[in-house]
């Protein structure tokens, strides 16, 4: 690896380090969700640990980022890697209709929760990506703003969150062809509003959202 790309790697680990550094040797997992801000489809979140210890395997992790600064060809590529490479991965889901009950916020804690819960080894911190601590949890964790391009762990668990939530988009696409859900993934485009006001909601839209609140009176 060259220099400049070693310090890149080294930077996107520099929170890791530093609570090392803090706590002594400790499981570190980050997490991160997808899906929070669509009308449809599930909230998806994932937790992973790194071998931190194991900087040759973090170097394969080098075009690792935030998923949303990557193409869908560079998350699928990644989803497989990042999976070969972490010491444990989970992931946690929330669907619709569950959204609708306890509020996309708790919803997405809970999903935070479950990816988390899942993890074996367990971790003794997590870092997660946003401005609200997770007090679901019985492990200490910190919340990181924009921790997706500032973690390592947190980018890693952002791009399995976005791959797992895009293939179940797809599949809910073939159940419910009208409102083309593999295209937009169930986020507010105009296409999508143009579906909604035409054929109004399926069973998998988050019926508490403004716009659909909107198409049902």
């Amino acid at each position: 690896m060259s220099n400049s790309k070693l310090e890149t790697q080294n930077s996107k680990l520099h929170l890791e380090h530093a609570l090392i550094a803090e706590c002594g040797p400790v499981l570190i997992a980050g997490v991160d969700e997808a899906g929070r801000g669509a009308l449809a489809g599930p909230v998806v979140a994932a937790a992973l640990i790194l071998p931190l210890d194991a900087p040759a395997q973090l170097a394969r992790l080098a075009q690792v980022n935030d998923s949303k600064q990557l193409t869908a060809l560079q998350r699928e590529r990644l989803f497989t890697l990042i999976q070969e490479v972490a010491l444990s991965c989970g992931v946690g889901m929330v669907d619709a209709a569950a959204i609708d009950q306890m509020g996309i916020l708790p919803a997405t804690k809970e999903a935070m929760r479950q990816a988390i819960v899942a993890l074996s080894p367990a971790p003794g911190f997590v870092l997660v990506d946003g401005n609200v601590g997770l007090k679901n949890i019985t492990f200490p964790n910190r919340p990181i703003i924009r921790g997706d391009g500032l973690s390592l762990s947190i980018a890693a668990a952002s791009i399995i969150a976005k791959v797992t939530r895009d293939r179940l988009m797809v599949a809910l696409s073939q159940q419910y062809p009208t409102y083309q859900f593999a295209r937009h993934k169930g986020y507010g485009t105009p296409q999508h509003l143009a579906l909604l006001a035409q054929h109004g909601p399926s069973p998998s839209h988050r019926y508490s959202f403004a716009p659909l609140r909107a198409t049902l009176l």
